[in-house]
């Protein structure tokens, strides 16, 4: 038996540390023993009854850690390997978008930590060999933790959002996938990145990891601020990475004509929102979600480097018998990145 942080049924709450049995690994799975798992906003919507799942399950999708065992099939993994893993524990393989190499828009993915059981556990099964990614040699585990919100940010402003040299690039966010997106987009080519959000604190992380201007919310007109920035044009590319519908709006409102909008952020709930912008601006606006092998390469690349750094984003480390202290961490702004710890 292990300890685990289960979402035992629907509705809000119903999170517990449950006794849970060891998993095994079937002929063609991974035995993965967890060494850090990231809280991330998506288990923050599960708890209150905001986001698909399938309980009982265990929740988290951020992780790495070494291969405790292999199924009789398994040859490209061996004990002792040092991993992370994407969320897409099954996909069909068969319609468009599998065949395509769009798999996270398979529409019978199922990922782990929400319809599959996930990593805030000593152990994880994952069911798919080939989601797994070897993580690099100078990278520890508490960084590894954050390889998924990266490969995120790195699917949303590398390979979704044109960047170009000299682009005056808007993050509109100062949480963890905000301060990821500043960075990915620096390493893009941009020229400047404004980065906009609440709490000083994260915003005076958001400078120190690179951002030309930081932006308070509280104190300013970030839409004013933006075009004051480009003599009045605006932005020429926005990140939403907030999830916050005000921000929204004003992302909206700050791209330029012609720019692009990108929304990274989930708001788990419909918002109110001027889609005339789009049109009036002959904007490019696209959407971002989960991630897929292509853009888990380049992060893990770009993490190796050293010009995306997660480290600095964790704030908080809990053993998962408090995943409770984590979670409220994490609601309540009160930290940048929780990461919790199994327990025997």
């Amino acid at each position: 038996m292990m300890k685990a942080v289960v979402k035992s049924k629907k509705g809000v709450g119903f999170v517990e540390l449950l006794d849970v049995p060891k998993p095994q690994p079937g002929p063609n799975e991974v035995l993965v023993e967890v060494r850090a798992a990231g809280i991330c906003g998506t288990d923050i919507h599960i708890y209150h009854d905001e986001f698909t799942y399938s309980p009982p399950v265990v929740l988290g999708h951020e992780f790495c850690g070494i291969v405790a065992d292999v199924g009789k099939d398994v040859e490209a993994w061996k004990p002792g390997d040092r991993v992370t893993s994407e969320t897409a524990g099954y996909v069909c393989g068969r319609c468009r978008y599998c065949r395509t190499g769009r798999y996270n828009l398979c529409p019978k993915r199922l990922g782990l930590g929400y319809h599959l059981n996930g990593a805030f556990a000593r152990y994880i099964v994952v069911p798919r060999p080939e989601i797994l990614h070897r993580l690099p040699d100078n990278v520890d585990f508490i960084s590894g933790a954050l390889c998924e919100p990266s490969a995120v940010a790195t699917h949303g402003v590398i390979e979704l959002t044109d960047i170009s040299g000299g682009d005056f690039v808007a993050v509109l966010g100062e949480g963890p996938l905000g301060l990821l997106a500043l960075q990915v987009a620096k390493s893009a080519g941009a020229e400047t990145v404004a980065v906009t959000g609440i709490i000083e604190a994260r915003l005076e992380m958001a400078r120190n990891l690179g951002a030309d201007f930081t932006i308070n919310a509280k104190q300013e007109d970030p839409v004013k601020a933006v075009m004051d920035l480009t003599e009045g044009y605006g932005a020429d590319v926005v990140l939403e990475c907030s999830g916050s519908p005000i921000a929204a709006r004003q992302g909206l409102q700050m791209v330029r004509k012609a720019g692009s909008y990108t929304q990274l952020g989930l708001f788990g709930k419909p918002i109110e929102i001027d889609l005339d912008q789009i049109a009036y601006k002959e904007l490019r606006a696209t959407g971002v979600f989960s991630q897929r092998w292509s853009a888990w390469e380049t992060a893990l690349k770009l993490i190796a480097s050293g010009k995306l750094l997660t480290k600095p984003l964790v704030t908080h480390i809990f053993p998962i018998t408090e995943w409770k202290k984590g979670f409220d961490v994490m609601e309540n702004k009160a930290g940048i990145k929780v990461v919790l710890t199994p327990v025997d």
